[in-house]
């Protein structure tokens, strides 16, 4: 828990410090209540006290009470305002260091944790910081002053409270023991409902389409109960605390007052009666306010164990470090310019047995159109990830630009590359807002001038027609994730946001295999025309989209067992001729 906070900044460590110290005075300022009733007791019963100062006494008392109302009303706005600040900045912490994750830890983490550690983990961080916190710090503080001013009083009394707070402590203790697991294990099961929500909103059409309701509710259902069963257990051990301590409180209080009378009883016609009256009353005062310090840790350990499972989670974030580094490199060999070159490159996927790629060599030139085919779970898109470095290959060199992706600053590298993945991806906007997604360097800043671009690439990507018929044009509204265009609309809106980049080189991963025949077409041969000069890697399963490409390359369980033209292959590669065969008859490829 401790380790969360040298993530604080300068501003928030201020409030920390400004909390301790208003918590220090507030406690301090209350426990001088006792004192001045002990005044007022022995004025009260000494004949001949003047008036005035039993007034001046209980004036000191109001005093007392209001500083200590006004320290704690102070208290608690900065502790309110220091949990706000942490909660944010942890939020923004979190985010930034998703934001450098590799693929590889996106997918060690999963999204649904990811997600639970930035909202739940922090909220249970907040909730501690705003109320526990000040209880933490009040409690060492009030025991220790009160300890010390009740000290020496009566043995009787001293063990009596001793004997309450050891049966505090042991209760303390089986909760720590008993409860604290159980609130370890609620932050994973609440990962676990929410990755099951999320299968389902995800997936909604699958379910309605198979009525498979029934079966996501009971998956759901079950998942609910577990957790469920578990935050029962924990919060019937902590309910557990409060009968304790008000049994002990009251116990102790009865047990103070009986030993008082006993001693008093003793001392009657003496002077010392007074005084072991006096004494009595704050005795049991203090005594209340230790007790109810340890009964504040009720509240403590309710939220101190979520909030050190969530601590723990989010530390795991801040602390990992991406596999991924950035290199130096913010340009490529001079002459090299748009290349991209395997070299025996090699890789599998984290936690797996085998390599998805084996061997891989191939080079494609400047201005080279490369197409990648093969069967499903071939390796291409795992290919073609490691040139934006999505994963570092195992083995092997990976080079753009005539230099080894490793070398180059993350940034520099990504900006020659224009990407539109396998599934298109569209972002809460507008048309124009997700093109912009893909801004290149050194764009004229003047409004008319990232406007044309705009419509040049929408044209490019065949996208004109739709987009104009849209209310809003190029303003129209994407609503979250795209649901409100077509597939085949996504995957040509994408293709605009990776033309408006104007990079080096150009990766489709399967990007048209929502268009129909005719815009495939249409769109090949104006990309083409439009962007002379730069790189094309394309991820294909149709042939008729590849078919033109200055180089096929023919994956088969991560291997290539074929390389050139179309016409080439067909003669000499048996997997690309049955994968044509299977698409076209021998007229069509001929």
């Amino acid at each position: 828990m401790l380790k969360i906070f040298k993530h604080m900044r300068k501003d928030t460590w201020m409030l920390l410090l400004l909390s301790v110290l208003v918590v220090i005075a507030q406690v301090w300022i209350d426990l001088r209540i006792p004192d001045y009733m002990t005044t007022i007791t022995i004025l009260v019963k000494t004949e001949g006290s003047p008036m005035s100062e039993i007034w001046r006494a209980g004036l000191m008392m109001l005093v007392c009470a209001v500083l200590a109302m006004c320290l704690s009303l102070l208290s608690g706005y900065v502790s309110a305002r220091l949990a706000a600040l942490f909660s944010r900045d942890l939020r923004s912490d979190i985010f930034n260091a998703v934001e450098n994750f590799s693929l590889e830890e996106i997918d060690r983490f999963s999204t649904a944790s990811l997600i639970t550690r930035s909202t739940n983990d922090v909220t249970q961080i907040q909730n501690f910081m705003s109320r526990g916190l000040r209880m933490i710090i009040n409690t060492p503080i009030t025991v220790t002053i009160a300890m010390i001013k009740i000290w020496g009083k009566s043995w009787q009394w001293t063990s009596l409270l001793g004997a309450g707070v050891v049966m505090v402590l042991m209760v303390v203790i089986y909760l720590i023991k008993y409860a604290h697991p159980r609130f370890r294990r609620m932050q994973v099961l609440t990962d676990n409902l929410n990755q099951v929500t999320r299968e389902n909103l995800t997936g909604i059409r699958v379910v309605r389409a198979y009525n498979a309701e029934g079966y996501m509710q009971d998956k759901f259902s079950d998942a609910n109960d577990i957790l469920t069963d578990n935050a029962l257990q924990a919060r019937r051990a902590m309910n557990l605390m409060r009968p304790v301590m008000r049994f002990t409180n009251n116990g102790l209080t009865v047990g103070i007052y009986c030993i008082g009378a006993y001693i008093i009883a003793s001392q009657l016609g003496t002077g010392d009666a007074l005084v072991t009256f006096s004494e009595m009353v704050v005795f049991s005062t203090y005594a209340a306010r230790v007790l109810g310090s340890f009964m504040s840790l009720n509240m403590i350990f309710n939220m101190l164990p979520r909030a050190t499972v969530s601590a723990e989670r989010i530390n795991e974030i801040l602390d990992t470090e991406p596999s991924i580094k950035d290199g130096k490199e913010t340009e490529g060999v001079a002459g090299q310019e748009g290349t991209v070159e395997f070299r025996n490159v090699s890789f599998r996927y984290p936690a797996a047995e085998d390599d998805i790629l084996r061997d891989i060599s191939f080079t494609a030139k400047k201005g080279e159109t490369v197409a990648f085919i093969g069967a499903t779970g071939s390796g291409k898109t795992s290919l073609v990830n490691l040139v934006p470095r999505f994963y570092d290959a195992g083995k092997g060199e990976v080079l753009v630009d005539g230099r080894n992706v490793k070398e180059y600053d993350q940034t520099a590298l990504r900006k020659k590359i224009g990407y539109a993945p396998q599934r298109a991806v569209l972002f809460t906007g507008t048309v124009a807002s997700n093109l912009k997604y893909g801004e290149y360097k050194d764009m004229d800043e003047s409004p008319e001038a990232a406007q044309a671009e705009i419509e040049k690439a929408v044209s490019i990507a065949q996208a004109e027609d739709f987009v104009k018929e849209m209310r809003g044009g190029y303003d129209a509204d994407i609503t979250r994730g795209g649901t409100n265009v077509s597939g085949g609309q996504k995957q040509r809106l994408s293709i605009a946001r990776s033309v408006f980049r104007r990079p080096e080189i150009y990766i489709f991963d399967d990007t048209f295999s929502a268009l129909d025949y005719k815009t495939d077409r249409l769109l090949r041969a104006r990309l083409k025309k439009e962007t002379a000069g730069v790189t094309t890697l394309i991820v294909a399963q149709r042939i008729g989209t590849i078919r033109d490409a200055d180089k096929i390359i023919v994956l088969d369980e991560g291997r290539i067992v074929g390389e050139g033209t179309h016409e080439e292959l067909m003669k000499n590669c048996e997997v690309y001729k049955e994968i044509a065969l299977t698409q076209l008859s021998e007229e069509e490829l001929a």
